[in-house]
């Protein structure tokens, strides 16, 4: 049976870009990879399909020779598939190099030669205005950072690190054992596939020297204790020029002492007097944005809550903003005058006096009291 051409099978054009063409293999090789789509023998022949139309396309070489001789370019007596093993290779060749990150790597043909550098993590704490507003920071991370001297490669100027003896550049040496052969990282290059017999003074070989670097991150508003930003490259520099981890900044919201966050939400408890509970009026409330006035309903009861929209936090993710929620306390006076306490005494008289009118909540509870006692005395 006829073959697919290669970039139909990944779904790219023929001038399509090799970010684009690794972008297309992964979505593929994701979808029917054998780890995923249980021992379908359909599946499983597409993802080979797919995974060597990958390691053509991949390749410069190939793509040029796929591009100018079609299949044929890789035939041999007429039918295999010389130069890759048409296809038929350990699963976690290519797809271990690809999904590394991903599936935890191991399980491929090749080591990376370069060790990447390890990622780091910043803990910065902001105040709750500062995450809701945003802001530039400055930072200060102690890290390693390529050798300038030797320009990362560990070797002294004028000098350069030579392949390997002993794996030939490989990283990988093979150990036989009986009938197996299994394969180790260099000894003596320790998988980078070079040595250094002339080692840089400033590094010492390493290509990389400790430094504390000093960073300007961008804040952007609406974060919250338990967002991440990545800085790309700003990790550990690799050894020998291996490229460099990344650097996470990971965000914590101080408490504040007026409001409380909930997603884009703020809460906050506004007391309020007894007077302005029982007829109402309009009082004066904190935002983030300044001041605003709330209007308070005649006959409020503590606990009640109003909604201020539009007052709290816009999201960082979604951009839609979220609302102040107030929840009024009512404030039994304190360090009362005579002549208040007596005026406190005719209005509780004068409340008496309604049969309950005044107070249905306690009238009820009381009604509800004494019947519970009428009924134990039955």
């Amino acid at each position: 049976m006829s073959k697919r051409d290669y970039y139909e099978v990944l779904g790219v054009s023929k001038d399509a870009s090799e970010r684009d063409i690794k972008k297309a293999y992964k979505r593929l090789a994701m979808k029917y990879h054998p780890d995923r789509t249980e021992g379908d023998a359909d599946l499983e022949a597409k993802f080979k399909e797919v995974k060597e139309a990958y390691e053509v396309l991949a390749d410069s070489q190939k793509r040029q020779m796929y591009d100018q001789y079609g299949h044929a370019a890789f035939d041999q007596n007429g039918g295999g598939h010389g130069g890759f093993g048409g296809g038929q290779g350990d699963f976690g060749d290519i797809f271990g190099d690809v999904f590394g990150d991903i599936f935890g790597g191991g399980g491929g043909r090749r080591q990376s030669r370069q060790q990447r550098g390890a990622d780091l993590r910043y803990n910065l704490e902001l105040s709750l205005e500062e995450a809701v507003r945003g802001k530039e920071v400055e930072i200060k991370v102690p890290t390693w950072v390529s050798c300038e001297p030797c320009d990362g490669s560990g070797a002294k100027a004028g000098s350069k690190p030579k392949t390997c003896p002993t794996c030939h550049g490989a990283g990988q040496v093979q150990m036989r054992q009986g009938f197996f052969a299994v394969q180790q990282t260099c000894p003596t290059c320790q998988g980078t596939g070079s040595v250094i017999s002339d080692p840089c003074n400033s590094c010492h070989g390493q290509g990389r020297v400790e430094k504390t670097k000093t960073l300007s991150v961008k804040i952007p508003a609406g974060v919250d204790t338990g967002d991440r930003i990545r800085l790309t490259g700003e990790g550990e520099a690799g050894m020998h020029g291996a490229p460099s981890g990344d650097l996470y900044v990971q965000v914590s919201v101080r408490e504040h002492p007026i409001f409380t966050r909930d997603g884009n939400n703020l809460y906050c408890e506004v007391p309020i007097s007894f007077t302005t509970a029982a007829i109402g009026g309009e009082i004066e409330v904190p935002t983030l944005d300044g001041r605003a006035n709330l209007k308070i309903p005649a006959e409020s009861q503590t606990g009640k809550m109003f909604r201020m929209r539009g007052k709290g936090v816009k999201s960082v993710r979604s951009g839609s903003v979220g609302d102040l929620i107030c929840k009024v306390v009512i404030e039994t006076p304190v360090n009362l005058n005579e002549r208040q306490k007596e005026l406190l005494r005719e209005l509780e008289e004068s409340m008496g006096a309604d049969n309950g009118k005044n107070r249905p909540k306690a009238q009820g509870f009381f009604e509800g009291v004494k019947k519970f006692f009428d009924d134990l005395t039955k």
